[in-house]
């Protein structure tokens, strides 16, 4: 039986990750800004379920979730790092509050969780970090400029830690979905109110009058719940794994073009050496 801390578990994958991981018999702090909205969860096992409020922008906030969350359960064995929102926009139309809040959220409020919960699990010399990220940050949608910068934020963040906890025997992995049947694209999805005419043809389409995605995506948040569990139980977990077979091929195509740019400017890449 494992202690799991979860953020954003009040709809989509962080959700049903919360559902499956008490289903397999763990334990789950599960968390979300009004605690209200996951205390259904947390009723149904009164004894490995804890539901906490938890806005991930605040440190103090963090802070004090991960001490209950300790006091309750002792050690965290696999934090996940989930709560998060979409944002639309091209990137002329960002509105500087709503990114700068969309980075608080993605990047520093996961860095707000990491260095309250690593602690612990370098005392206990183990421990598995789950970092969500998107298939946005490598295929950078047009529109989606600032949501993809902050998940790639938050990936070479990841990539970097991995390597500084892998001698602590902490293990670090990145989880990039494609599309799922979540609110992702509904309620959690915002964007910036001025449009300018001239991105009609390229963020415009992804603007949430024009979206047509929302309840038709490929992937069932149920069984990237079962694969997350998975990787926290494998002995060996990758750097990062791509959920979906939309997010599989998109990956395969993002790779296979950027090998192609670099050969073609290969030559101008060592023309600046000594």
């Amino acid at each position: 039986m494992s202690t799991w801390f979860i953020t954003g578990c009040s709809t989509g994958l962080g959700r049903s990750l919360a559902e499956a991981v008490l289903a397999r018999g763990h334990r789950a702090v599960v968390t979300a800004r009004d605690a209200s909205r996951v205390e259904d969860i947390a009723a149904g096992h009164p004894d490995a379920a804890l539901a906490l409020s938890l806005d991930v922008t605040s440190p103090e906030q963090v802070a004090e979730a991960v001490r209950a969350a300790e006091e309750r359960f002792g050690g965290i064995d696999v934090v996940v790092n989930n709560a998060g929102y979409g944002y639309r926009a091209a990137v002329e139309e960002g509105v500087d509050a709503d990114v700068e809040k969309l980075f608080a959220t993605h990047v520093f409020g996961a860095a707000s969780v990491l260095k309250a919960v690593l602690p612990g699990m370098r005392e206990r010399r183990s421990g598995t970090v789950l970092n969500i990220s998107s298939i946005g940050a490598h295929v950078c949608p047009p529109g989606s400029g600032y949501y993809a910068a902050a998940k790639a934020a938050l990936e070479a963040m990841s990539r970097s830690l991995r390597t500084e906890v892998a001698p602590l025997g902490i293990r670090v992995t990145i989880v990039a979905p494609g599309g799922f049947r979540t609110d992702f694209a509904g309620r959690s999805l915002t964007q910036s109110p001025e449009p300018i005419a001239d991105y009609a043809s390229t963020a415009g389409p992804r603007r949430i009058e024009n979206d047509t995605a929302h309840g038709t995506q490929p992937g069932d948040p149920a069984k990237a719940a079962e694969a997350m569990i998975a990787l926290a139980e494998a002995e060996n977990p990758p750097s990062a794994v791509f959920l979906g077979s939309d997010a599989l091929s998109a990956i395969e195509g993002v790779l296979e073009q950027r090998r192609s740019e670099v050969n073609v400017w290969r030559e101008l890449s060592t023309s600046t050496d000594f």
